[in-house]
């Protein structure tokens, strides 16, 4: 059996390989098929469909109201579906609902905590409920204290963080009992510049360790740099393969930028597809990689022009979301 494999890289390019399975495969550590969720006459999640691979970071994108909270919410065990298919490690929710919970650390978008509690409490109180003993509930929470950046306010009540410090304490709380799957609603909401590059560089290592992670973000151009795969959501339905095209060749558009020469002309010789700018020594060109990109710069220098800048044009999921038909609310 014969799988395309897509891999996005840190540099924008993208490569696809054909990987040969054996008889045996490795399952999604979370899936959805045909998954609908109404509230009242309100239906939230209309068909969504979605699976995260073991040692992966997956995005979940779109607008405000477009059901992801829902569908992440189904995906915790902590909401029923209507209608469809959740697994998680293989096992539903609904026959083995303490397996699959045990198996998922969920982070919602608000960290509800006790004013009486300090983070290492609520840490160690959450170990004790999965079944820890005390000795490895209050030495888990102070390593996971430390591995948000929350050590110095380990004895502080909850109640008296900022909002990043809560999101930082809410990631520690969903990692409590090291679960195989993540799924993280907002997680870089109110972060500061330093803690946004730290919870990607966390994303990334959770994902290294072998987790699969599922994160839904309105700054995607962070996505952009912590994800492996992306679906998106419009209207309650999950879009698929148009959505997967659509990111693919936003990730081929690059835009170049000259001190001066004739641009269009030079790419116009290379026989390159590309869109002037109304700057004339600017264009936007459609570039395979980054193997595609050494040669467009080699052929415009050949031609006399001198290049100031040539870079991929943005964050490939923003570009994608903006020229998807994603409704507003």
């Amino acid at each position: 059996m014969r799988t395309l494999v897509t891999a996005w890289h840190p540099n924008g390019s993208r490569t696809v390989s054909v990987v040969e399975h054996m008889e045996t495969f490795a399952p999604p550590a979370l899936a959805a098929t045909g998954v609908r969720r109404a509230f009242g006459h309100v239906q939230a999640v209309v068909n969504a469909t979605l699976s995260v691979q073991p040692g992966s970071v997956t995005a979940l994108i779109g607008p405000n109201g477009c059901g992801k909270t829902t569908l992440m919410l189904m995906l915790a065990g902590l909401l029923k579906p209507d209608a469809g298919e959740i697994t998680v490690q293989g096992h539903s929710p609904a026959i083995e609902p303490k397996l699959t919970r045990t198996s998922v650390g969920w982070m919602p978008d608000v960290l509800g905590t006790w004013d009486s509690l300090t983070c290492v409490e609520t840490l160690e109180t959450f170990g004790r409920a999965y079944g820890l003993s005390q000795a490895d509930a209050r030495a888990g929470a102070f390593s996971l204290l430390e591995r948000v950046h929350l050590a110095d306010l380990a004895a502080q009540p909850a109640r008296v963080l900022s909002r990043g410090q809560k999101q930082r304490l809410s990631l520690a709380r969903a990692l409590v009992n090291d679960p195989p799957v993540l799924i993280l609603d907002e997680p870089a909401s109110g972060l500061d510049p330093r803690s946004r590059v730290e919870l990607r560089d966390l994303v990334r290592q959770l994902g290294a360790e072998g987790k699969a992670v599922l994160i839904s973000s309105h700054v995607l151009s962070e996505l952009d740099e912590m994800v492996d795969d992306a679906v998106f959501m419009s209207r309650g339905s999950t879009l698929g393969e148009a959505a997967d095209a659509e990111v693919a060749r936003a990730k081929t558009r690059w835009r170049v930028v000259a001190v001066d020469g004739d641009v269009a002309g030079a790419l116009a010789t290379l026989g390159r597809d590309f869109t002037p700018e109304a700057d004339a020594n600017a264009a936007v060109v459609s570039i395979a990689d980054d193997a595609d990109a050494a040669n467009v710069l080699a052929g415009l220098a050949l031609a006399g022009v001198r290049v100031a800048r040539i870079a991929p044009v943005g964050s490939a999921l923003e570009q994608a979301y903006l020229t998807m038909e994603a409704e507003r609310r």
